[in-house]
């Protein structure tokens, strides 16, 4: 089922055919816009290595899908930080291609558990919903290759508002994503004034359209903060080829470009960091992880 479908049965099982006014209106698209997100494993991922999977308690957080507002359109998105607390340093967390399901939201919990307002939104919304996907051909095709950069820059601009209204310090803002995410997050140091931004194992390059007009390697003079890059020496998807071009182009880039840093686990594959997936890697992941939150501090995030 499409996460319309899904979108208009819940509509209809809460009774909302018509619009309720005011906050219960806001209210209740929280409900239907967040049913489901955070929760469960993306189908097209594959296995599930359950055995492998971090769990982070949400004790102590504020922690579930929110709503933000993206000119009228309702996002949905996952939230997690320190309950009671004001003024927070702020991460956007950009997901895989698989949506924000419980890896992802547990990312944003293991970062609230640090300190921060995390803030995954679903980006794929408009096109559909990863998670209605056994096959990843299909999801690629009907889904993600139809979400434009401009799309996603615009929805990010509007989680970042939405966190400086509801208890963010977006003077302390940050970002990190995975795979998917990881282009993104190169995408968004070129476009809005974050401090810091992690990108893991993000495509670097690749062939130009409409919707992906540019790519991280053709924003080095844009860059506005700086990105360190944790990246698989084993990544049959991202060649070390790539890496070192990027590497290259930083050099010449702006100011923020030359602060940029990579590091490569040379026996590691694509989706490291990926706890719940056979391409974990514990060591790199951790490694990895403490580099970002170091990153973060180091440029004035946290």
């Amino acid at each position: 089922m499409k996460y319309e479908e899904i979108r208009q049965e819940m509509q209809s099982l809460l009774g909302l055919a018509e619009p309720a006014p005011g906050t219960r209106r806001r209210e209740a698209l929280r409900m239907v816009l967040g049913a489901g997100l955070g929760v469960g494993y993306a189908s097209a991922a594959g296995t599930v290595m359950a055995q492998t999977a971090i769990h982070t308690p949400a004790d102590g957080l504020q922690a579930g899908a929110v709503s933000i507002d993206v000119n009228g359109f309702e996002l949905p998105a996952y939230r997690a930080m320190p309950e009671g607390k004001r003024n927070l340093p702020v991460v956007l967390v950009i997901s895989e291609i698989f949506g924000v399901h419980e890896y992802i939201a547990d990312i944003c919990r293991r970062l609230a558990q640090a300190g921060y307002m995390a803030v995954a939104p679903d980006l794929f919304v408009r096109q559909g919903d990863p998670r209605a996907y056994t096959e990843m051909a299909k999801l690629m095709g009907e889904v993600v290759s139809k979400v434009p950069d401009a799309q996603v820059m615009g929805d990010l601009d509007a989680a970042v508002r939405w966190a400086g209204a509801n208890g963010g310090d977006i003077g302390k803002l940050a970002i990190t994503g995975f795979c998917w995410g990881g282009r993104i997050t190169w995408l968004y140091a070129a476009h809005a004034p974050v401090k810091a931004g992690v990108a893991w194992y993000g495509r670097l390059q690749g062939d130009k359209s409409d919707l992906q007009p540019l790519h991280p390697i053709d924003l080095v003079s844009r860059l506005k903060a700086p990105v360190l890059g944790l990246y698989g020496g084993q990544d049959s998807g991202i060649p070390l080829a790539s890496v070192e071009a990027m590497k290259a182009a930083l050099k010449s880039g702006s100011a923020a470009a030359k602060a940029s840093e990579f590091v490569i686990y040379p026996d590691a594959p694509h989706a490291f960091h990926a706890d719940y997936r056979p391409s974990y890697r514990e060591q790199a992941a951790v490694d990895g992880w403490h580099r970002m939150l170091d990153w973060l501090r180091l440029h004035g995030v946290a």
